[in-house]
């Protein structure tokens, strides 16, 4: 296979030639697809996985009346809605090989994709029509609006204020939260059955935070409302395990180089997958089944496998390696004493959390996680690890800390992962260079970060994220002895000292 010498532009009209370099493309008919997914926040996750699955199942014939639209309602959204049209929201996906093979294909599940501000009659429109029977979402963490420290509905955020408002009035709304709970609205008052709430985020129970978090919307606007929501409306939990980094101008290159084609946005991942989903929904579903989908009754057991071990096992790389100097994930694990440091913190206190997991071995996934982090091809930057620190900590690593408090089993080294995110909010690393920490709280963690040296346990102290284990003494040892270390000797001593079982 030669790339050709011009460029050649993603879109259906040139789907044949695309083939003919290398590329695998949808051999089903799109103009058949027909919608039955309205998606908010089409990122590249949920391009990797979700769009995925149902590309797989409309190659073989099936849930052709799946077919998804995607949907953006914050300002940045316009980058992906402009990238997908000029497209016929076609994109590429290409999974990349720790050995440097790569497996590329075009993906062409997404049909559609409306911007909320554009057309918000318009997207309420195709909310409320009986042909949707699951809204899906990937709107990261800090999207549900959820306290952190009391798990309730923040409700005087302005953005929820105003749309409350709105609904009230009969408007229009500008939220997701107010797009679902409208739509639902209408679909009642119509006599329609209500759609499938489905999150696919990275939260333990998402879909029970989903519910939790539009009931109190919806009772924010109407009781009636909330009630029948909570009585007739599906939000299926589900677990996603692929790493999947933020596309780069270089992957845009790779592709160019390698293909000859153009693709505005496209996705690159790790070959692995796991899509673990709650078999619970309201109006029916695609066969998930039929495409490499655990479809189970319970899926927390194997959630709290992939946020207690992956997710903060990136935790525990991202502040320690950006503070050694590492840009990307791979980069870090080549310091022989983080692999050895991370398989610690799996063996010692994130598996002792775990429930039995029926059908999996948790060593080989342990084993796979320390080899995934590895892969040079995949290129994981530590500052996409290590953004939206608030929202992530709490809900990954505390749990592991809260349920070995109350068991027995050991937390210095998850206390330890605690203090190197204290370390970094200082917002430089070892030799001076500045970090850009992009969290919403962002400016308020540095300025408690930078009160650490007189009082170095100003930032556990924030009960929001920490809740009272700043007077926790089984917790506070550990992460002063590793916030001193990490002041006193540096990342990568700490580091060392951990995986050897050394005092610090």
């Amino acid at each position: 296979m030669t790339a050709p010498t011009t460029a050649l532009s993603l879109n259906t009209r040139n789907l044949a030639e695309v083939a003919d370099h290398g590329i695998a493309v949808p051999t089903y008919d799109r103009s058949a697809v027909r919608p039955g997914i309205v998606h908010f926040g089409v990122g590249g996750f949920h391009r990797a996985h979700m769009a995925m699955v149902l590309d797989d199942l409309m190659q073989a014939g099936l849930a052709t009346d799946w077919g998804i639209v995607g949907v953006g309602v914050l300002p940045h959204d316009v980058a992906m809605r402009d990238a997908l049209a000029d497209q016929d929201h076609l994109y590429t996906l290409t999974l990349k090989h720790a050995d440097g093979a790569k497996e590329r294909r075009v993906i062409g599940s997404i049909i559609d994709y409306r911007f909320g501000p554009d057309d918000p009659a318009g997207l309420l429109e195709l909310l409320t029509d009986p042909t949707i029977r699951i809204v899906s979402l990937t709107v990261t963490e800090g999207g549900y609006n959820v306290n952190p420290v009391t798990g309730e509905f923040i409700a005087e955020d302005p953005t929820i204020v105003a749309d409350v408002e709105a609904l009230r009035a009969g408007e229009l709304p500008a939220t997701v939260f107010g797009y679902i709970v409208s739509a639902l609205r209408a679909r009642r008052d119509a006599g329609l059955d209500p759609f499938t709430v489905q999150s696919c985020d990275n939260i333990s129970e998402n879909g029970a935070v989903a519910a939790k978090m539009f009931s109190a919307f919806a009772r924010l606007v109407d009781v009636g409302l909330a009630d029948w929501v909570g009585e007739n409306v599906a939000f299926p939990n589900s677990m996603v395990d692929r790493i999947t980094p933020a596309t780069t101008d270089g992957d845009r290159a790779d592709l160019l180089a390698d293909t000859g084609v153009t693709d505005a946005w496209p996705v690159v991942a790790e070959p692995f997958f796991q899509w673990v989903l709650e078999d619970d929904f309201t109006s029916g579903r695609p066969p998930y089944e039929q495409a490499r989908v655990q479809v189970v009754a319970d899926v927390q057991p194997y959630e709290h496998m992939k946020l207690r071990l992956l997710n903060s096992g990136h935790q525990g790389l991202a502040y320690f390696g950006l503070l050694g100097g590492s840009i990307f994930a791979h980069e870090a694990m080549a310091n022989p004493d983080i692999p050895v440091y991370l398989r610690r913190y799996m063996d010692e206190e994130g598996t002792p959390s775990l429930s039995p997991l029926p059908g999996i071995d948790v060593e080989a996934y342990k084993d796979s996680l320390i080899e995934r982090f590895s892969n040079p091809e995949i290129r994981d930057t530590l500052a996409r690890l290590g953004a939206e620190s608030s929202d992530r900590i709490p809900k990954w690593l505390l749990p592991v800390v809260m349920d070995n408090l109350a068991s027995g089993h050991p937390i210095e080294v998850a206390a330890a992962i605690c203090a190197s995110w204290a370390r970094y909010a200082e917002g430089h690393d070892e030799t001076g260079g500045r970090f850009t920490i992009v969290d919403r709280y962002a400016e308020r963690l540095q300025e408690v970060a930078g009160a650490q040296a007189e009082d170095p346990l100003a930032f556990v102290r924030q009960e929001q994220f920490f809740g009272g284990l700043a007077e926790e003494p089984r917790f506070t040892a550990p992460y002063l002895a590793a916030l001193t270390s990490l002041h006193e000797r540096g990342a990568k001593e700490t580091v060392r000292r951990l995986a050897a079982h050394e005092p610090l």
